[in-house]
């Protein structure tokens, strides 16, 4: 079927979350592949000399993160995967092929009208201060709300001292 035929399986709307979300139009089985997050593959330096999504705020892009280092920016030649929107309890997970590729899919049935959303879990080098928490703070609205969509960086253990 060609693709300006085929009936998709999301429509983008306003969110609750945030701005825009994309929605199922239709029940959508566990384990389907929804769509795949496109933009232009760069370099985290060249993305990062763009202009951002939104002007009032610095830390809102469009940028996905690749296993090789290099980005997905889908504010350039990006598709409606870009509105999906973060949860600490998601119904989506992502998944990169062996090319790079990324995938949206049901981690479990979601009904029509469901938001698709899956947890960002974005990694931040830099010092995480008051304003970089307001910055990547969750609005999710879940039980299991974190409160942040940073990957929660993990305290290293001191090792015990031994005695001899």
């Amino acid at each position: 079927m060609p693709e300006t035929e085929k009936k998709r399986d999301y429509s983008v709307r306003h969110s609750a979350i945030h701005g825009r979300g994309v929605f199922a139009a239709r029940k959508i089985r566990k384990g389907k592949t929804i769509i795949e997050y496109r933009g232009d593959r760069t370099t985290w330096d060249i993305a990062s000399l763009r202009p951002d999504s939104d002007p009032d705020n610095p830390y809102h892009t469009f940028i996905f993160e690749l296993s090789d280092g290099r980005v997905i920016d889908a504010g350039v030649k990006g598709n409606a995967a870009r509105w999906i929107n973060h949860s600490c309890d998601p119904n989506c997970i992502t998944r990169e092929d062996e090319k790079g590729r990324v995938f949206i899919e049901a981690l479990h049935k979601i009904p029509p009208g469901e938001e698709l959303t899956y947890d960002y879990r974005l990694s931040y080098d830099g010092r995480i201060t008051r304003k970089v928490r307001e910055a990547f703070a969750c609005r999710c609205g879940m039980a299991k709300c974190r409160g942040t969509m940073l990957l929660e960086k993990k305290k290293k253990k001191r090792k015990a001292a031994r005695k001899k």
